[in-house]
């Protein structure tokens, strides 16, 4: 009975995690950055979006960026960010029917020195909240 309990519990969550993965809409990728910096305390205040040129470019000069800062629209784009200290990172974004962009990022599991790091931009349209929270051009 133990057993048979255990399998139905991880198939209704199986249940339930689907569900609300088809609920959610995949966005596409408009531009995309990547790169990597040694210093891993940079990444710890990482934050999720940026949704204004003068935070894009804090970002960009506090992690160190190469490549010359993006000319971004935001009043038609957003800035969405993730960080890992594995090997490999890759960031996609999905949009409930509620306007709840949520960020998805897959990254290995070898763990090296410094951060590894994915910056991407998406069209911004139908997005109310990020993960919950309100965007503003403050955040």
């Amino acid at each position: 009975m133990k057993h048979f309990l255990c399998a139905l519990s991880v198939i209704m969550v199986g249940f339930v995690l689907n569900a609300n993965a088809q609920d959610r809409k995949p966005l596409e990728t408009l531009k995309e950055w990547r790169g990597d910096n040694p210093n891993e305390v940079l990444s710890k205040d990482a934050p999720k979006f940026v949704a204004n040129s003068k935070d894009l470019e804090k970002l960009w000069k506090a992690w160190d960026i190469k490549e010359k800062i993006p000319k971004v629209d935001f009043a038609k784009e957003i800035i969405l960010i993730a960080t890992t200290r594995g090997s490999r990172l890759n960031l996609k974004a999905t949009l409930d029917e509620k306007g709840d962009l949520q960020l998805l990022g897959i990254a290995t599991r070898d763990l090296g020195p410094g951060f590894r790091y994915v910056i991407i931009s998406v069209n911004k349209t139908g997005i109310k909240t990020i993960e919950g929270k309100a965007i503003t051009a403050e955040n």
